[in-house]
This record gives C-alpha cells, sequence and structure tokens, in this order.
C-alpha cells in the first residue's frame, strides 16, 4: 500500500472549482483533497470527477501530496468516481461515511478493477455506525488513515452542533483511540467558521491530547495553524529534554520515579517525553 506523507493538515477544496484547485499547492498543506462529495452538487459530480482526474496529475507532479474524496460507497456516483475521477498520481483516496467492513471490501474492489491496487483509503467515520464500529474499520488492510468528521455524525445522531464540543466528545475520543489500536494515523473534525481561527487552535490543541495527528482544514487560512498545532513547541520540547534527562540519570541509579520540577516522574511520563521529542524531530 501506498504510504502517505504526514498528515497534520488536510486541505479540502470542490472539484468544481478548479481555480480552487489549482492553487492548493500553494497553500502549505501536508496533503490535499479535490473533493467530490459534499463540495460539489449533485448535479455536477460529472463536471467535478473530469476536474479531479485532470488537475490532480499537475498539483502531483508539482510535488503535491494529492487526494480525492469520492462519494460514498452506497451512492450512484461512487462507480463513476473511481472510473472516472482517480489517478495513479494520487497519493490516498478519501472515502466517506464509511460503516461496514463489506463497504470497504467493495471499495477494494472497485479501486483493484481500476488498476489502483495500492492506493490506501483514507477513511471517514462520520455516522454513528460508522463511529461505533471504528475499531474495526480503520483496520481494514486498504486504510492507511481515517478522520473523525462531526458535522455529519451529529446530523445522523439527530444532536445539536456546539462550539463546545460536548455532544462529540465520546465520539471524537472513540476515533482517536481506534486510530492508535489499528496503527493509522487520524485527522479531526473541520472548524466550519473557518475565520475563527481561535477556536481552530484550541480545537487543534484538544485534538493533540487525544492523540490525533492533525487537523482537516477547509480553508487555507487554517492550513498554518494545524502545521503548528500538531508539533511541540520548542519551551515543550526543551522540558521534555530536561525531565527525560534527569528521569534516565535517576534510572541509571535505580530509581524509579523522580521529582522533576514539583512533578513527580515515572515510565509513563517519560515516555509521553520521549514522544514529544519524537514528534519534534
Amino acid at each position: 500500500m501506498r504510504s502517505v506523507p504526514r498528515l497534520r493538515s488536510l486541505l479540502f477544496a470542490p472539484a468544481v472549482r478548479p481555480d480552487f484547485v489549482e492553487r492548493l499547492g500553494e497553500r502549505g498543506a501536508d496533503a490535499v483533497v479535490i473533493d467530490c462529495e459534499d463540495a460539489t452538487p449533485a448535479n455536477a459530480k460529472e463536471e467535478g470527477r473530469a476536474n479531479a482526474a485532470r488537475l490532480a496529475p499537475i498539483l502531483a507532479a508539482s510535488g503535491v501530496a494529492v487526494t480525492v474524496r469520492v462519494n460514498a460507497q452506497p451512492t450512484e456516483w461512487f462507480a463513476d468516481d473511481v472510473r472516472e475521477g482517480l489517478s495513479d498520481s494520487l497519493a490516498a483516496v478519501v472515502v466517506p461515511k464509511v460503516e461496514s467492513i463489506a463497504g470497504l471490501d467493495a471499495v477494494d474492489a472497485a479501486l483493484s478493477a481500476s488498476g489502483l491496487g495500492d492506493l490506501g483509503v483514507i477513511a471517514g467515520l462520520e455516522t454513528a455506525l460508522g463511529v461505533a464500529d471504528s475499531r474495526k474499520l480503520l483496520a481494514h488492510p486498504r486504510v492507511v488513515a481515517g478522520y473523525f468528521g462531526a458535522e455529519d455524525f451529529i446530523a445522523d445522531m439527530g444532536g445539536v452542533r456546539t462550539a463546545s464540543n460536548d455532544e462529540v466528545a465520546t465520539a471524537r475520543s472513540m476515533v482517536a483511540l481506534a486510530g492508535r489500536l489499528a496503527g493509522v494515523p487520524v485527522l479531526d473534525q473541520v472548524v466550519t467558521d473557518f475565520r475563527d481561527l481561535d477556536r481552530f487552535s484550541s480545537e487543534c490543541a484538544s485534538a493533540r491530547s487525544l492523540g490525533y495527528s492533525g487537523k482537516l482544514c477547509i480553508h487555507p487560512g487554517q492550513v498554518a495553524v494545524a502545521n503548528d498545532g500538531f508539533v511541540p513547541s520548542a519551551a515543550e520540547v526543551a522540558r521534555a529534554r530536561a525531565l527525560l534527562a534527569a528521569y534516565e540519570e535517576a534510572s541509571a541509579r535505580g530509581v524509579a520515579a523522580i521529582d522533576f520540577e514539583g512533578q513527580m516522574v515515572d515510565e509513563p511520563l517519560a515516555a509521553q517525553a520521549r514522544r514529544v521529542i519524537a514528534l519534534a524531530d
């Protein structure tokens, strides 16, 4: 399966807006998405997939990690999206509203039939069933990454979306845990108010705390915030190095727990410090 780049930021653009798509490579995102699903209306699906097939190789040739989001597997557009909208230049294909192993098997078969047998899937977990079964879905051999879609999830639940994120706290944590157990990176929900960069930054921090590797971006202005938000700060790295040095020195003397700046430090906290240093490196 093709490897995907580190995914701190995954930037979407509508497939029906070639002017937006053509500029995706300038935005600094770790990977980009030409979106044939939600951002492409039903009466323009053919146009969207044609744009994706034409523009993805151009972007990829410039060094951009390009993906295409097809329509969900059960929909009437999925088969044509795979046959006509994808190309061998892609880093992965984004499949929304994944809910079953049978559905992923159907995606696998469709990709193989189109000569894309090594193209990995970024699986969208954005329905009640998809989130509930996220552990086994993310463990599917075709899946190389996943994301949590809060807006569709709450629509499916019949709930109310709020800025507090209280209503998605459990689902958001479940997807992060599923990604860890499956061994694939997962990306956090969109912030639809793309002008509110304070909220976006705050959500990056909470997502990183949960174990997410990156965030979905719907506006170029969100990209730099996501890229910074999923990398430890210089202060974090310096503290992690100092903590680890003190802990390792104590361990060499046979001491398993130390007082570091008023905090009890043992192996779990040392492991967290190693993770901070690894992310920075």
